[in-house]
């Protein structure tokens, strides 16, 4: 039947051979082209650059430190929920770890990337919680090119970021019922005029902020009281007080301060705006809030720890609930004892014309938010990182204030404590208590939040 056509069946059998070699070999170059996107994708530094992004941006939008905690929590949160997808055996969710938290929507196909997913439901959260939308549209169109760079499938993108946008919405919704609109129209503070009061500091005089911060709906704190440090000492400006000791101890440091302890100051001053007159002039400087400096050593330290993907979103996470916790355990106590500011004491009754090395921050004295916060989070990342763990602290390079050398976590966190003695806007009674409190913050942090992330990091710091 064939000898008759020998040069048709050669032809067919060519023909076959071709299109069945073309067919394998597109198939084998698309296996390719998909293990090296998927690789791409689980670059850790996709989510780094939207923490720095959103960092950017707090600073821009000159958010104060209470509120840039929260800015911080909830596209954090959104974007460990929907990366812990890709892991779950692994990693545990938060439902049931933080309040209020749901599950997260089911996907409907499965093309979504849920490490992709994450980082689009972390920009999606973070531009409902700024002001300067448009920048953020600006760094997710270069998210957007990124993908395209790194050959993204387009119809794994489209799932993917239909998804985080699900996913993130459903986050904000969580969010939406945490206090935070009804208590921006809680009344301000109205000031008290006893001597032992807080009251508006210069240059400003602003009025405090977030008196009613201790309404927010806290993550893992069964109530913002729950570790409330031991009463202040008692007003008295007799010579020789307790409270008039401490007070003199600002005003004699600032008048005999070393070279060192300037530095210390000044890296960790973190006040977002600092505002600078000279004659009928002002113009205000930015700069980083005492959160957001530890969002930054977070980033140093899981570079440095070479964390995963998933191990680095795991830790901003961890951190964040931290930080948020212990801000609101702090501006508690802050608003219910209302202690007065050394440098109203000070210019009243001793110095007219003195002034603390860093700007007096617009709220009242007791705890010191640095020392309480700072804590809270070194015991976070030490649970995470070791105790050990020795990094240089470039966080503060961006602002022109060089970078520092720490033994640990909590050592850092000890130099930010002193440092608001340091800048004369602190009393010692006010870091000691808040580093006690924030050690009990985030001793109660690392016991709620379990995310089974210590072993995996562990391995990866010795992996050298």
């Amino acid at each position: 039947k064939y000898i008759n056509f020998p040069i048709f069946k050669i032809m067919y059998l060519k023909r076959f051979l071709f299109i069945t070699l073309s067919i394998l070999l597109v198939s084998c170059n698309d296996g390719v082209e998909d293990i090296a996107y998927l690789q791409r994708l689980e670059d850790p530094e996709l989510f780094q650059a939207s923490i720095q992004n959103l960092t950017d941006i707090v600073v821009y939008d000159i958010f104060s430190p209470p509120v840039a905690s929260r800015v911080y929590l909830y596209p954090t949160i959104a974007a460990y929920e929907v990366a812990r997808k890709a892991a779950p055996l692994n990693y545990n969710s938060l439902v049931g770890q933080v309040k209020g938290l749901a599950p997260l929507p089911k996907a409907k196909t499965e093309k979504v990337n849920y490490l992709l997913a994450s980082i689009y439901a972390f920009n999606h959260v973070g531009k409902a919680l700024i002001f300067s939308e448009k920048k953020m549209e600006v760094f997710q169109a270069g998210f957007a090119a990124k993908i395209k760079e790194i050959k993204v499938p387009s119809s794994i993108d489209k799932a993917s970021k239909a998804y985080g946008i699900i996913a993130a919405n459903s986050i904000l919704e969580w969010a939406s019922k945490d206090l935070y609109s009804q208590t921006r129209t809680y009344p301000k503070y109205f000031m008290k005029q006893e001597d032992r009061f807080w009251k508006p500091t210069p240059p400003d005089y602003m009025d405090g902020i977030e008196p009613h911060w201790e309404k927010i709906r806290t993550m893992v704190l069964d109530s913002s009281n729950q570790f409330q440090p031991k009463a202040p000492l008692k007003f008295d400006l007799t010579k020789g007080s307790p409270f008039q000791k401490q007070l003199w101890e600002v005003y004699q440091v600032i008048n005999n301060l070393d070279e060192e302890q300037i530095e210390v100051a000044k890296f960790w001053d973190c006040n977002p705006y600092v505002s600078n007159h000279k004659g009928h002039a002002m113009f205000a400087i930015k700069k980083i809030t005492p959160g957001g400096h530890w969002i930054g050593i977070t980033a140093v330290a899981t570079r440095q720890a070479r964390s995963s993907f998933m191990e680095t979103i795991n830790a901003y996470t961890n951190v964040s609930i931290a930080l948020f916790d212990s801000f609101i355990s702090c501006w508690d106590e802050k608003w219910d004892t209302l202690i007065v500011r050394p440098e109203t004491l000070i210019n009243q009754y001793y110095d007219e014309q003195w002034l603390p090395l860093l700007q007096t921050p617009p709220f009242p004295e007791y705890t010191s938010g640095h020392s309480v916060i700072s804590r809270a989070a070194a015991v976070t990342l030490t649970d995470l990182f070791g105790d050990n763990f020795s990094f240089t602290d470039t966080t503060e390079v961006a602002y022109g204030l060089g970078q520092r050398k720490y033994n640990s976590f909590i050592h850092a966190s000890e130099e930010a404590a002193i440092s608001r003695f340091y800048g004369g806007i602190h009393y010692m009674m006010a870091i000691d208590e808040g580093v006690t409190q924030g050690q009990a913050v985030g001793d109660y942090v690392v016991q709620k939040i379990q995310t089974k992330v210590r072993s995996s990091i562990s391995d990866n710091l010795n992996k050298e």
